[in-house]
């Protein structure tokens, strides 16, 4: 049997163990560790969570890459279009990262109602768009079918419904102004097929969802011609890379932009979390190990007599050093045990009843979404033991200090 572990085992079920005078360190000790893994756990998975969240929400609304012409100057509308009849479309075979390639057209306009009136952007889609990517987000109604023949169908968010006062089935117009002055605006008769909501303010005020026919037929552009082209990767942490790629395989005359380009100033502000969740994990170990190494010094001068006998009896300094560093381990596994428990279950909470909600207008989210991965868990607790370990190796250096004399006699 392992001496160190059985003499540490003894001292950790003694009963004068828990009515000793380090009782109470311990216990701080062991809720600093449980403390601190729940704070890591809750700020990586929500963190993470979140940085997810509102890329998914992005991306559905606008694909992670976009191909549109030079001349529309990073407009929101189509000012110039592009002929479908691209090498790339309608699969992009050239690039196998790419998952998913469909065609757009935007144009503003005005919805007009009896009560209210809103500016929007109409964006047309047609038969090839996956509506897998915003599906999660209808709240009311059903997706609109433009595979077919054309039809009136639209989908409009929540925001704008409640504005305007319109509800699933409502019918409304929209005016589309037309780009030589002095015409009269086109009108459209549209009908809301279902309202759906993404909790991202930028997008759920401005687009409403519908065929891009109609678009096609108020720019008299052909069937062949539409305003750009959006893309969907199979891994997003490439998207750069990818982005690249498909940049050198389009035409000189077509501008290629991911979505961390378009709105850099969405994905710079969450790369900050990357920041904030460092300087928490930082945080919460350094006051973990604080409390570990008080708790053990408080342990070892509390055995300091225990510590002479044995050196009395031929046990050398590594071996004494070993029975407290099994006694201090067992601690950190207690705070650990207690900590994933704790932190674990207000995670699922969170991620099955939204507890904790988020203002959109500075979130892009209604609550906050939850990451959870056992790889993360199983890295924050082995690098939570790893560096306590280390760090306890330092204080159970003042064993080989102890004489056996000095620390038989010592009272």
């Amino acid at each position: 049997m392992n001496l160190e572990y059985f003499i540490a085992k003894r001292l950790i079920t003694a009963k004068d163990y828990k009515s000793s005078i380090s009782a109470p360190i311990i216990k701080i000790a062991i809720s600093a560790i449980a403390i601190g893994i729940i704070m890591m756990l809750v700020s990586v998975a929500t963190g993470i969570g979140l940085q997810q969240k509102i890329r998914d929400k992005v991306s559905a609304f606008n694909g992670q890459v976009i191909i549109s012409n030079y001349d529309n100057n990073n407009s929101e509308v189509t000012l110039t279009p592009i002929s479908k009849k691209q090498n790339f479309y309608p699969n992009f075979k050239s690039v196998p990262e790419v998952r998913h390639i469909q065609a757009i057209a935007t144009k503003a306009g005005i919805i007009r109602t009896e009560k209210a009136f809103e500016g929007v952007v109409f964006k047309g889609v047609g038969g090839d768009y996956d509506w897998n990517n915003i599906k999660e987000y209808l709240i009311e109604g059903k997706l609109p079918n433009f595979a077919q023949s054309l039809n009136e169908d639209v989908l409009i968010s929540k925001f704008l419904a409640d504005r305007l006062g319109l509800k699933v089935g409502d019918s409304f117009n929209t005016f589309f102004i037309k780009e030589e002055q002095g015409k009269m605006p086109n009108s459209r008769r549209f009908k809301i097929s279902g309202i759906f909501s993404s909790g991202f303010q930028a997008f759920d005020a401005t687009y409403i969802i519908g065929d891009i026919r109609h678009i096609q037929r108020i720019n008299k552009w052909t069937p062949d011609q539409v305003g750009a082209f959006e893309i969907f990767v199979k891994d997003f942490d490439n998207i750069k890379k990818t982005g690249e790629q498909i940049y050198e395989q389009t035409s000189s005359n077509l501008d290629t932009k991911t979505i961390i380009e378009k709105y850099s100033y969405i994905f710079d502000w969450l790369q900050l979390f990357d920041f904030n969740i460092v300087v928490i994990l930082g945080v919460m170990i350094l006051v973990a190990t604080i409390n570990m190494v008080v708790a053990l010094l408080v342990l070892i001068l509390e055995r300091t007599q225990m510590i002479g006998i044995l050196k009395s009896l031929g046990a050398n300094n590594w071996t004494v050093r070993k029975i407290f560093l099994y006694n201090a381990f067992y601690l950190i596994i207690r705070g650990l045990f207690w900590g994933n428990l704790i932190g674990i279950s207000i995670l699922l909470i969170q991620q099955q009843f939204g507890v904790v909600q988020l203002n959109p207008e500075n979130y892009y989210v209604n609550q906050a979404p939850v990451y959870l991965n056992w790889v993360y868990i199983i890295l924050l607790n082995i690098m939570t033991i790893t560096i306590c370990f280390i760090v306890l190796l330092i204080p159970s250096y003042i064993i080989t200090k102890i004489s056996p004399v000095k620390a038989i006699r010592f009272d």
